[in-house]
């Protein structure tokens, strides 16, 4: 199969491109002739959704929900460790980034962090240690988003892990986030390793209490608000 992929590569491309014009643009670029296919899914022919299955008005609720994202001020007040501060956290739970998924089912990043979770928290020694217990079924996944929390690209979350604090002053309701790794080999990406155990043992024991300690001494904690429109 590799041999026919180089063999493939080591030819003049036939390139079609269907739908975003841009795609074709950057293959052009290159010198290299796009055959371009002006099509979209259709829009129409189905019966739109208006209301779920419990009944509840789709318009309405979506409405609702850009009420309270423009009326919302959330603001950081504080830090905590996971297993002490996310609602329903315990010492063999991890969390994970997008929907429900068995151990089974988990794409090769996703694993990796698992893995590497589990070596962090101390529960296995190594690789092949962490994915027999990850298989085992002796840690329960859960998404992060069923525990207000979130795990960015395939992050996970486990128990000893430092947590951001986001409480919405608006609307009362809170929302978890650990702390950037920064760049590199990191485990939100499924990397393992010395020195990605080190880093996250680094952000627990010395980034962690030197933050929540400074987020102490502000009684409103911080709007992040402009935070937030500068992200974006």
């Amino acid at each position: 199969m590799t041999n026919r992929i180089n063999d493939l590569f080591g030819k003049p491309l036939h390139v079609v491109n269907v739908g975003l014009s841009s795609m074709a643009q950057s293959v052009q670029s290159q010198g290299v002739p796009v055959v371009e296919v002006d099509w979209r899914p259709p829009v129409t022919g189905g019966t739109p959704l208006r209301q779920t299955s419990s009944g509840i008005d789709m318009d309405d609720a979506n409405e609702e929900a850009c009420r309270r994202i423009r009326q919302g001020r959330p603001v950081l007040v504080g830090m905590g460790i996971a297993g002490k501060t996310i609602p329903g956290m315990h010492p063999h739970m991890i969390l994970h980034a997008g929907p429900p998924v068995t151990w089974e089912r988990m794409c090769g990043p996703q694993r990796g962090a698992v893995m590497g979770a589990l070596i962090y928290e101390g529960l296995a020694a190594d690789e092949q240690e962490a994915s027999r217990l990850a298989a085992g079924g002796a840690i329960e996944f859960s998404p992060c988003h069923h525990h207000h929390a979130v795990g960015p690209m395939a992050g996970v979350v486990s128990a000893s892990m430092p947590v951001f604090v986001i409480e919405n002053k608006a609307f009362g309701n809170r929302a978890f986030c650990t702390q950037n790794e920064g760049l590199g080999k990191v485990l939100r990406y499924g990397g393992m390793g010395p020195e990605v155990y080190a880093r996250l043992k680094w952000m627990e024991e010395a980034l962690y209490p030197s933050l929540d300690r400074a987020l102490n001494t502000l009684p409103e904690g911080i709007d992040i608000r402009s935070i937030i429109a500068q992200a974006l």
